[in-house]
């Protein structure tokens, strides 16, 4: 069947530009209005600008950096100080770089994206640069201690692509890049990694690894450990899956471990991260044994860490000579150290029904480590190991209000846990989110915009934590995955009626928001679950699951959710795919689609031509496109604060009127 709204996936186009351009004035009019949208873009802002935040550092060298984001600098600075004065209420830090600075002086609205500094000199840096938020940025070379860029003539300079840099010393660096026609996968990344080495021509540097068209990527790291070095080359098949290479001179060494195995490599050691079960050891298990003895054909591992039905591993980080892990217990976070070798474990203290995340650690210098713990109703506090370094406000009233974890019962038996946040006085406005994808993890996490926006208005956030996701490990993401992503979509389902069921809220009062992939789940609820809900928020979202793989970065996803052009993959992709979904007489709750035309992850004629559809059927339907922002929709405090205060007037006037 043709696509009618096939021209509104082009960028470029005029008629799809003014388009937007009317559907933005629309919402404007109508959403955008109002003293109570005025007053929770400033409650949001303020939130945002606060110079109360705690500054999130990363070590490099014996200096801790960071870079920050106010209202006096909305594009945000580069900076850095000691560890001694960062301890200080107001520390004395020395700004590095200026953004907003540097994009007047050149006249682009630069976001900042990324940085790689070289160790162990930590004297030079390639910093990604960002034209409006896009995934694609330039990489330029920086010179930290003369606080500018090295000219591209003596430096290392790469025009805008989905780039892979990184050091391997001051005068050589891997780069994967559009080095021309047949260089990118079909996805649009690296698909060619080269050595690159200071002083010539780019077209000179030295092919190290190619992968395949259909790969996802491929790229290279060094690390410059005295004593320890070693480059390790990654072939990214799928999402999931690839194989990993030592270098050796001009000879690659594959590691022989599972593809779909995330695999670590730190002084002697050699971590190995299950996705499925292998040598005996289960799906989800972390194993470690030495690099020198693996090399020799040992396969002798220890099991450093083994899940069970409440317990998996999030994610696992080094320090010079421990390795610390992330644990989550029924979704709660908490943090074991562990001495390699011996592979003893000991457990920090940990709050039930909040998160623990590791910040940085210094495996160069020392064995510190910094931890940010945080719960819905509990501010961030950040840790130098047991000791409390920053403290973060509290930005909304929090008497009154409560956490508690509930199970649901989905279609097939599996329960569901999900939070609920508020004041359990009885059926009222309740936000409902979720994500349910590429074993990413939604923890309990503190949100001053939702606490001042939502819950301090009388409002109730809920966070279902569904499968696809990864609180209980892989096994949790499987269960999810291609055929069986229908489950995610029963899971939250099943939320959402749980919470009518225990009282917490009616279906009137229902809101449901996601992006992203979360997005496609929203889009999901409005198609097939429409009567459970009040109003839906559908952000940067995924909703034509018959061309999503020939848009930007598409074709990366195939191995979560499948092929289009396979008729097997496309016979199940078709019973839940939004866009192909849509009908006429339906019980379409109200919705909002939001997204971006910067955005190089998820093609924004998702969102556009689901809305032109719903549209032409006379559906209650509301759109907003930031021409910045990428994937996140927003390039700055004041975009984010927008686009947060949009979402959250839509609710208040739907589900909260």
């Amino acid at each position: 069947m043709t696509d009618p709204f096939l021209w509104l996936e082009d960028l470029e186009a005029d008629q799809a530009a003014t388009w937007v351009r009317e559907r933005n004035a629309e919402t404007l009019e109508t959403i955008a209005t109002g003293a109570r949208f005025a007053e929770l873009q400033a409650e949001i802002r303020e939130v945002l600008d606060s110079d109360a935040r705690i500054p999130l550092i990363a070590w490099h060298g014996d200096l801790v950096y960071n870079f920050w984001k106010d209202e006096a600098h909305p594009r945000g600075v580069w900076r850095r100080t000691t560890l001694a004065d960062y301890r200080s209420d107001k520390p004395n830090w020395d700004v590095l770089l200026d953004l907003d600075a540097l994009a007047a002086a050149e006249d682009e609205n630069w976001v900042w994206q990324a940085v790689a500094v070289l160790r162990p000199s930590n004297d030079r840096a390639l910093i990604y640069l960002s034209r409006g938020g896009a995934d694609a940025a330039v990489v330029r070379e920086f010179d930290i201690e003369g606080r500018s860029f090295v000219e591209p003539s003596d430096g290392f300079a790469l025009p805008e692509a989905k780039s892979e840099v990184g050091w391997i010393d001051r005068d050589r660096i891997f780069v994967g890049t559009d080095f021309g026609p047949g260089s990118l996968t079909t996805s649009g990344y690296p698909r060619v990694v080269k050595e690159w080495r200071r002083g010539t021509p780019l077209s000179s540097a030295t092919t190290v690894f190619e992968g395949e068209p259909e790969d996802v990527s491929v790229r290279a790291h060094h690390d410059p450990t005295p004593g320890f070095e070693h480059s390790v080359v990654e072939r990214h098949v799928d999402f999931f899956h690839g194989q990993r290479y030592l270098r050796d001179g001009d000879d690659l060494v594959h590691l022989d471990v599972p593809d779909d195995a995330s695999v670590d490599l730190h002084r002697e050691w050699l971590a190995v991260f299950l996705r499925s079960e292998w040598l005996g050891h289960p799906s989800g298990a972390l194993l470690g044994i030495r690099l020198a003895s693996f090399l020799a054909g040992d396969r002798d591992f220890t099991v450093v860490f083994r899940p069970d039905a409440h317990t998996s591993l999030s994610y696992f980080e080094w320090t010079r000579g421990y390795l610390l892990l992330v644990l989550l217990s029924d979704v709660s976070g908490r943090l074991e150290i562990v001495t390699p070798g011996a592979w003893t474990s000991s457990r920090l203290n940990s709050s039930e029904l909040s998160s623990v995340d590791i910040v940085d650690t210094n495996p160069d210098r020392s064995d510190d480590y910094l931890v940010l713990s945080e719960g819905f109703l509990q501010p961030p506090t950040l840790r130098l190991g047991r000791d409390v370094l920053k403290q973060a406000p509290s930005y909304f009233e929090a008497a009154g209000l409560s956490v508690r974890q509930f199970f649901a019962t989905s279609l097939d038996g599996t329960r569901v846990p999900y939070f609920v946040i508020g004041r359990f006085a009885g059926p009222g406005p309740t936000l409902l989110t979720g994500y349910g994808g590429f074993e990413v993890s939604r923890t309990p996490v503190y949100s001053g915009a939702i606490g001042r926006g939502w819950l301090a208005r009388g409002g109730t956030y809920v966070v279902a934590n569904i499968r696809g996701g990864g609180e209980y490990g892989p096994a949790w993401h499987d269960a999810a995955l291609r055929e069986k992503r229908p489950r995610a979509y029963e899971d939250f389902a099943a939320v959402a009626a749980d919470l009518v069921e225990r009282g917490i809220t009616t279906k009137e009062q229902l809101g449901a928001e996601g992006g992203s992939n979360g997005g496609l789940l929203m889009g999901v609820m409005l198609t097939r679950y429409p009567s459970l809900f009040g109003a839906i928020v559908c952000n940067v979202p995924l909703l034509d699951m018959k061309r999503y793989h020939l848009l930007l970065a598409g074709a990366s996803w195939m191995a979560e959710y499948g092929n289009p052009d396979d008729p097997a993959d496309w016979a199940f992709l078709s019973g839940y795919s939004p866009y192909q979904n849509v009908r006429s007489g339906q019980p379409y709750p109200p919705v909002l689609f939001a997204t971006s035309t910067r955005d190089d992850r998820v093609h924004p004629g998702h969102a556009r031509k689901m809305v032109a559809r719903m549209r032409e059927l006379g559906y209650d339907v509301t759109y907003y496109e930031n021409v910045e922002g990428g994937h996140g929709a927003a390039a700055d405090n004041a975009q984010l604060a927008f686009k947060t205060a949009l979402s959250l007037e839509f609710f208040w006037r739907t589900i909260g009127a």
